[in-house]
């Protein structure tokens, strides 16, 4: 008997979708935000590991030098959402209700439609991933003046809080010994908000990296589509031609 729930060799076709900028943002963008989890949990929880004044200080000085790249990588793919190839671009990812009914229904039934670029579900999650990531980088930004003096605040947040006769840029992070007692207290207070939402959008981040994951590892399971490899090569293996291929609106 014939297995016709198995496409044959001949139905399965390879399509091109992520280009090459995609492709390495995606890649950067992981090695990122996994340096940025692993420095950002060993400075929240630094009391219960050990660490040193100075080694927290090493630490945020790393944290901020992956945040640096973890924006700047953003901000490429941002711009390359306007200019760069057909499923780069925003109408390839923002949500659209349109078709989200008909693909959850078919992936429940196991006869979800295929998808070049992402599916409904999928554009959902790629607009909260660069939400988060977006907020998350300005935020950032915003600490690693305050915490460490680096740029874009850092000389801003260095003249607010040295004390009377001080050069703001000998400051040095984590010593309060040359700065005025009121002017910190208020960069404090200024910050504590800051620092507050980088540290819920973390662990949002780390929810929703989670089921992005999982997403993927359901979805190559149930429709194949070639997922993670189409993510090295830039190409699609399909059981079925696309909704969203060539000439679909």
């Amino acid at each position: 008997m014939t297995d016709t729930g198995s496409p044959s060799v001949s139905a399965l076709r390879a399509w091109p979708v992520w280009d090459l900028e995609v492709r390495l943002f995606h890649w950067l963008n992981v090695f990122c935000v996994l340096g940025l989890t692993a420095l950002g949990t060993a400075i929240l929880w630094d009391k219960e590991l050990g660490v040193s004044p100075d080694g927290k200080v090493l630490l945020k000085t790393v944290h901020v030098w992956f945040g640096y790249g973890l924006a700047a990588n953003l901000a490429w793919r941002l711009v390359w959402a306007f200019i760069g190839t057909p499923f780069a671009r925003w109408r390839a990812f923002l949500p659209r209700l349109q078709g989200l009914g008909p693909y959850v229904g078919g992936f429940l039934r196991g006869e979800a439609p295929r998808y070049l670029g992402h599916n409904p579900l999928g554009r959902l999650m790629v607009t909260a991933l660069l939400l988060v990531l977006s907020a998350q980088a300005v935020t950032g930004l915003v600490l690693a003046g305050t915490d460490i003096y680096y740029p874009p605040l850092g000389s801003r947040i260095a003249a607010w809080v040295a004390a009377p006769g001080i050069d703001p840029a000998t400051l040095v992070p984590g010593d309060q010994s040359q700065v005025d007692p009121a002017a910190w207290k208020a960069m404090r207070a200024f910050r504590s908000p800051v620092v507050e939402t980088h540290e819920i959008l973390f662990f949002v981040l780390l929810g929703l990296a989670a089921l992005h994951v999982a997403g993927v590892i359901i979805a190559e399971v149930r429709e194949g589509g070639s997922l993670v490899s189409a993510m090295f090569t830039g190409r699609k293996t399909l059981d079925r031609p696309p909704v969203d291929g060539p000439g679909a609106d």
